[in-house]
């Protein structure tokens, strides 16, 4: 049950510089899955500000399931990232997955994303909550609704409010689908917590065509905005090339769900 958790009492809206995300405006976090090179992420940064995104997603730090697989930049995405940012004026939001690494990539993120292989990650979130930065919880694959929610608590009850969820989609029998979009989570925390939340349909599918249908649901279900997975070149990406959508499909999405955010009352400025 999850009447024991007090995150009912926590701020609704998060504050990233001029974006809000969990107030009336819907929230486009998108991008490409790892940042490869700079004529990449600046192709992406580019058609994300002109669609009408608000924040530029990329992973500068991967964590693969194998050793031999495309780790990130590192550091060198991280800078790439910053000059994107500071082009377009998007905000930025990445994946940190070491303690270790906490001063370098808060010096250049706006939002410190936490994979779902870290949600329970405890030594990691009580860090998380000695500082201001906004940090976007993403739910582990095999993580219940009340496991999630607590590990927010962690890093709220350690001194940061600044948490917004994301709902990435869980491990389930099913295989038709790389997880299963938990469409439930986003309408139960709407009604149990005031913590934003946003949606993943890119994780949550693992599939392009899905991307819009399940960015819409998670909308009509009171999820606060979408996280994109957006790539000049889908079919040479060095990671999640099979969920990320072009340009122009991200474009074309981005019209689509002006219509879904204003019958939610949410605003979408495309």
């Amino acid at each position: 049950m999850l009447e024991d958790l007090s995150l009912e009492e926590q701020k609704s809206v998060v504050k990233v510089g001029d974006v809000a995300v969990g107030g009336d405006e819907l929230t486009v976090m998108a991008g490409p899955c790892a940042v490869e090179s700079r004529e990449q992420l600046m192709k992406a940064a580019r058609q994300v500000k002109k669609s009408g995104g608000q924040i530029l997603r990329g992973g500068a730090f991967k964590p693969r399931t194998s050793p031999h697989s495309f780790q990130g930049l590192k550091e060198q995405g991280l800078k790439y990232l910053a000059e994107a940012r500071e082009e377009t004026g998007l905000k930025i939001v990445t994946e940190l997955l070491d303690s270790t690494d906490i001063e370098l990539v808060n010096q250049y993120t706006d939002i410190l994303q936490i994979g779902s292989r870290n949600m329970q990650n405890y030594g990691l979130l009580k860090k998380l909550g000695e500082l201001d930065t906004p940090v976007m919880l993403k739910r582990g694959y095999a993580a219940t609704i009340k496991e999630w929610l607590l590990a927010a608590e962690y890093v709220i009850s350690h001194g940061n409010p600044n948490v917004i969820l994301c709902e990435r989609g869980i491990r389930t029998f099913e295989t038709a689908t790389r997880y299963t979009m938990d469409l439930n989570a986003i309408a139960l925390i709407k009604e149990k917590t005031n913590l934003p939340v946003i949606v993943d349909p890119s994780h949550g599918t693992g599939k392009r065509s899905l991307v819009g249908p399940l960015a819409k649901a998670g909308i009509s279900v009171g999820a606060d905005g979408v996280m994109m997975e957006v790539h000049p070149n889908p079919e040479e990406a060095l990671c999640d090339g099979q969920q990320s959508l072009t340009l122009d499909g991200y474009d074309q999405l981005m019209k689509e769900l002006s219509a879904v955010a204003e019958i939610s009352n949410k605003k979408l400025a495309v």
